[in-house]
């Protein structure tokens, strides 16, 4: 277990046992010390748990638990292409994706949930640059998706 995995642990979290694709893509990209992580929906073993659309009635708490399993499974495509979540030297950015209704304004609030997990896990070098849109859908109406991009050695 790496140490990016123990503190998982000790915040009562922990990967997924399995990230399939949805579509013709690949889950992970690397080159010249970047990996590129490709969006992943608030899925746990490839079923679906959060559905949009997100509106201003939804339990903020519980949008930003869907962010942070979007975070949980770019975690389990970083260590599928990395071997070890350790060789991660920064979390660059993040692009994320709230399938709202319009007019729905909090988007950013709802993306902090996979933001502060990389900040838990990583410190520092888990802060990042970021992009928070709302949109008008997500694949299977799931209410969050995020895409990552990370340093690594």
């Amino acid at each position: 277990m790496s140490g990016i995995e123990r503190r998982l642990a000790d915040l009562g979290l922990a990967l997924p046992s399995t990230c399939p694709p949805r579509a013709s893509f690949v889950k992970a990209r690397t080159w010249n010390g970047l990996l590129m992580l490709s969006g992943q929906i608030c899925e746990w073993n490839g079923e679906p748990r959060w559905f949009g659309p997100v509106t201003d009635a939804s339990d903020m708490e519980e949008t930003r638990k869907a962010a942070q399993m979007c975070a949980l499974n770019l975690l389990f495509c970083a260590k599928e292409a990395l071997g070890s979540l350790d060789r991660i030297d920064a979390i660059l950015r993040l692009g994320g994706f709230v399938n709202a209704a319009p007019g729905f304004g909090a988007g950013p609030a709802v993306i902090d949930g996979a933001s502060d997990l990389f900040i838990a896990l990583f410190g520092d070098a888990g802060r990042h640059a970021r992009t928070a849109v709302c949109v008008s859908s997500l694949p299977v109406n799931a209410a969050v998706e995020v895409d990552a991009m990370i340093a690594y050695t």
